[in-house]
């Protein structure tokens, strides 16, 4: 039984109260540890809106407010210890490679990374980490992170409730959208850096 499924039968068996607050917290959790399938979770929460247990707008919200706050939390972590502490210690949830990979994005796209940080899966929390460390101005980064949750769960919420009557079924199709929808930004990111690299070389042998 996978992690999914056997917090799909826990939160069946709440109050409904008590599902929302662990669907928030299972949202504000992944971002602290991303190996956690939030995202899945979440979907899990669109599932049982299907099935009636649960409403569209508390598990949107829920979710929508643990992400945030997730973010957030780490925002402040970054800001608090510095970069020194994190580079040095390269947790397994937060590689020293992928926040120095954040910063060097925060360079080039600043605020509009934090915009779109739920769109990009495998660094979430080392952009918010790295926008901590940057000293980015929290209302912008509060309002972008509110904007980009929101966005993102309102999609994923949409598609779960979309897709069948069958957890199983959910689940596998959401699995493998979301190992697509990774490849796709894979690609997207990379070529995206070799068009970078190409013109700033060209701009050197101009000048």
């Amino acid at each position: 039984m996978t992690f999914a499924q056997k917090f799909f039968n826990a939160v069946d068996t709440l109050p409904n109260l008590l599902a929302y607050l662990l669907l928030g917290f299972s949202a504000f959790v992944e971002n602290l540890f991303p190996p956690i399938p939030g995202d899945t979770i979440t979907a899990l929460g669109a599932f049982l809106v299907g099935t009636g247990k649960l409403s569209f707008i508390g598990v949107f919200a829920s979710t929508t407010v643990g992400s945030f706050l997730g973010f957030l939390s780490l925002f402040m972590v970054g800001g608090y210890l510095g970069r020194r502490f994190f580079i040095e210690r390269d947790y397994r949830f937060l590689r020293a490679k992928d926040i120095l990979k954040a910063e060097e994005w925060f360079g080039r796209y600043g605020y509009f990374l934090v915009a779109f940080n739920r769109f990009l899966p495998g660094i979430r929390s080392a952009i918010s980490v790295a926008g901590g460390i940057a000293r980015l101005k929290m209302r912008w980064v509060a309002l972008l992170s509110a904007v980009s949750c929101a966005a993102w769960n309102l999609i994923w919420i949409t598609l779960g409730f979309s897709l069948g009557s069958r957890w199983d079924i959910v689940e596998s199709r959401l699995s493998d959208m979301m190992e697509k929808y990774n490849i796709a930004i894979g690609i997207i990111i990379s070529v995206l850096l070799v068009i970078l690299f190409i013109w700033r070389r060209y701009r050197k042998t101009r000048s």
